[in-house]
């Protein structure tokens, strides 16, 4: 075989690769869209049930105020109050509690990502984070994440009040 024959079967082979390549490159754009479809969709359902399950407490707990968490930490929703007491010192001290629970924005990393943090009374009690790939993400495992979070909380809650 000569030089010649070998340059065209090295082009060949080279066209043939960058075909592939865009190809390849092509699926991953169309599951990048994918991805984003389904992190929105499982995004919208479980900020509903962060919704719904939080605005609860205030029925339980009188003075806790809800509010909608959208923004770049991610959707969902958050309950709190400002108390007044007296410290150990007999001073007049003022005390918050707060449970915020946030379904993060999509990212590079494709995961459906759940965070919480709650705060009794000035003291932070727990600070949380649970995932799963998207192509493996079970909506059902995080609502039940849901509810068991704000339950603890609501448990530590009437625990120290």
């Amino acid at each position: 075989m000569d030089f010649d024959e070998r340059l065209e079967k090295a082009i060949e082979r080279g066209q043939r690769m960058g075909d592939a390549q865009a190809k390849a490159a092509q699926r991953d754009a169309v599951s990048e869209e994918e991805c984003k479809r389904i992190h929105s969709q499982y995004r919208l359902a479980l900020s509903e049930h962060i919704e719904s399950g939080l605005r609860r407490l205030p029925d339980h707990f009188p003075g806790f105020r809800y509010e909608a968490v959208v923004g770049e930490r991610g959707w969902g929703a958050a309950v709190s109050r400002d108390d007044v007491g007296r410290g150990s010192d007999g001073s007049r001290r003022s005390f918050f509690s707060r449970l915020e629970m946030t379904v993060r924005p999509y990212s590079t990393y494709r995961v459906l990502e759940l965070t919480a943090k709650g705060t009794i009374r000035n003291k932070e009690i727990y600070n949380r984070t649970h995932f799963q790939r998207l192509g493996e993400a079970d909506p059902k495992s995080f609502t039940d994440m849901i509810d068991l979070w704000i339950l603890e909380y609501a448990e530590l809650y009437a625990a120290k009040s």
